[in-house]
């Protein structure tokens, strides 16, 4: 990694490089290890995170880490600027060798998304807010909401036959929030149990391009927390909010259902 992107000032680049470099390493584990299913996620998320934390600790040596894959330090909480890490987001995907996997990298400065990457690997993209692409136009047709693959929101699904929407399942949170963006569909819409991990980087880098980022109540995203935990997720197309919303808060389950799980 460039050593004149260790600078405060390139927190933008720094994060874009952290993702595309894990993403690179993880495609490598892939290819190279003769693992599979369970034993390949574990050390997908392993060798991911052992890179990042060592890179983290080489640029920003005085910034707080929070990663999926690595023990909370609580000292974290008494810092401004927390590193908030996904290292592999959809680790089953991964593992099943499809695309809709995905590397987050976030820097929070007092609880807010200020430098995220999402990268996705096996398509060839980072998304982030170094200076990030217009947003695509809508897709056409029926509105088109983005679920989790394996356990389908009982908000998402009310709100879609409310609006006559389309629901359409997709793996890790931050492919999820990128086909937002990209215009493969209108909104992705969770409830049920996310992390501060899960939404951080993919709710940086769809704001920063100009969608709507919020809780399924409207209310923004708070992150280190002493409890990581941070169950909800709306990330839709700025002309969409106030209509999503408003089903979300009339539908029953709108608010999801506690449980801590999935993307």
């Amino acid at each position: 990694m460039p050593e004149e992107w260790g600078t405060p000032a390139d927190d933008h680049r720094l994060a874009a490089e952290l993702a595309a470099g894990a993403g690179r390493l993880l495609l490598a584990v892939r290819a190279e290890r003769a693992l599979s299913g369970a034993a390949l996620g574990a050390a997908g998320d392993a060798v991911a995170h052992q890179w990042l934390a060592r890179a983290l600790a080489a640029h920003r040596p005085g910034d707080a880490l929070l990663s999926e894959e690595g023990a909370a330090d609580p000292a974290r909480l008494a810092a401004s600027r927390v590193w908030i890490v996904d290292p592999l987001d959809g680790t089953r995907e991964y593992a099943e060798g499809r695309a809709d996997w995905a590397v987050h990298v976030c820097l929070a400065v007092d609880g807010v998304p200020v430098a995220a990457a999402v990268a996705l690997p096996d398509r060839e993209a980072v998304h982030g807010t170094g200076g990030p692409a217009p947003l695509a136009p809508a897709p056409e047709g029926p509105l088109r909401i983005l679920v989790s693959r394996s356990r389908p929101p009982a908000a998402a699904t009310a709100v879609a036959g409310r609006l006559g929407a389309e629901l359409v399942p997709m793996g890790s949170a931050g492919a999820k929030a990128m086909a937002v963006l990209t215009g493969e569909a209108h909104a992705y819409v969770h409830a049920g149990g996310q992390y501060e991990w899960d939404s951080a980087a993919p709710a940086g880098a769809a704001a920063a391009a100009g969608l709507h980022v919020s809780r399924l109540d409207g209310s923004p995203l708070r992150y280190n927390r002493p409890d990581p935990y941070l169950p909800d997720l709306l990330v839709c197309r700025p002309e969409l909010a106030g209509e999503l919303l408003d089903a979300l808060r009339t539908t029953a389950g709108g608010t999801g259902t506690g449980e801590r799980d999935i993307r």
